[in-house]
């Protein structure tokens, strides 16, 4: 593992909405407080977060509210969806003036795309924003995989600082760390959120696991005791999260998934498990036996 500065465990944020579907601004300041007393960054609005369902307005909410629940004791990134390059370029000055230190786009998805157009994309935008830019790989939601080598060229754009990847591929992973490691300038982090330790013993730079949001301290133990080298502790680690993960996941859509994590988080007091349209509840029955499954998980 290199000494980059973007590194450790920075957790896919849910973002907590009100039964009308408006930013629950509150519920976001508890979130980052327990972020910071673990000591993991958020990344807000993330496929965890919703993001293409926040609206301009809450977006920008949500970045400034985060920044100064942090009080600039974690690092903040921001994720940038959308279609529209103009709009994303308004939204990215508008995250980094309010104090985002990194963000972190998706590829639009609209179209199928060449590797060229997604290089080209990402050139452009790494040119035109101010703040350091991290790519951000997810096939199962844009239905599309950067390249390895358009990852190798776009690793050395001074103003791109790594790669969020997603995609559940190990010997991508592998190839992926290669390109990171022993360099300064571009991090690798784990968005296979069951493989963190095995992406840490190989040389990431840090994780991006969903099931932070409930148990982000957990992850704080498995990230230092890999880089610690303590590989022992941190699989141990990696198979307890994993069960937990299972609790929301299991037999679930991704969208059902996300539902299902605001319910254990609602357990702890941290959010309701309201949701942005499209998406939905669950059904009183099921909401009931999730929250009994996490109520009865103590492990922080």
């Amino acid at each position: 593992m290199n000494n980059n500065k973007y590194n450790g465990v920075v957790v896919p944020m849910v973002t907590p909405v009100t039964p009308n579907g408006f930013l629950d601004k509150q519920a976001v300041e508890r979130i980052i407080k327990s972020f910071v007393k673990a000591g993991v960054s958020p990344l807000l609005m993330g496929t965890t977060g919703e993001g293409n369902s926040v609206s301009t307005i809450d977006g920008q909410e949500l970045i400034e509210t985060a920044v100064k629940a942090a009080q600039g004791k974690i690092t903040i990134y921001a994720g940038l969806t959308g279609n529209c390059f103009i709009e994303q370029l308004k939204q990215a000055g508008y995250y980094s003036a309010s104090g985002a230190d990194v963000i972190v786009a998706t590829l639009p998805s609209y179209y199928s795309l060449t590797p060229e157009q997604m290089e080209n994309y990402y050139l452009r935008l790494a040119d035109s924003i101010k703040g350091p830019l991290m790519l951000y790989n997810i096939a199962a939601t844009t239905h599309m995989s950067i390249p390895v080598d358009v990852v190798q060229r776009l690793a050395d754009h001074p103003n791109i600082v790594g790669l969020k990847d997603s995609e559940r591929d190990m010997e991508r992973m592998e190839k992926c760390i290669a390109i990171a490691k022993n360099r300064d300038d571009f991090a690798y982090f784990c968005g296979w959120a069951a493989q963190s330790a095995k992406s840490l013993e190989l040389g990431g730079n840090g994780i991006v696991p969903s099931t932070g949001n409930f148990v982000p301290g957990m992850f704080q133990e498995l990230y230092k005791a890999a880089v610690a080298g303590d590989m022992e502790t941190a699989y141990r680690l990696q198979d307890e999260t994993n069960e937990i993960a299972k609790v929301y996941q299991a037999n679930r859509t991704l969208g059902q998934s996300l539902t299902a994590l605001k319910v254990m988080m609602q357990t702890r007091g941290l959010c309701t498990p309201d949701m942005l349209m499209p998406l939905t509840r669950l059904s009183e029955a099921e909401e009931a036996e999730i929250a009994a499954i996490a109520e009865g998980i103590t492990n922080e």
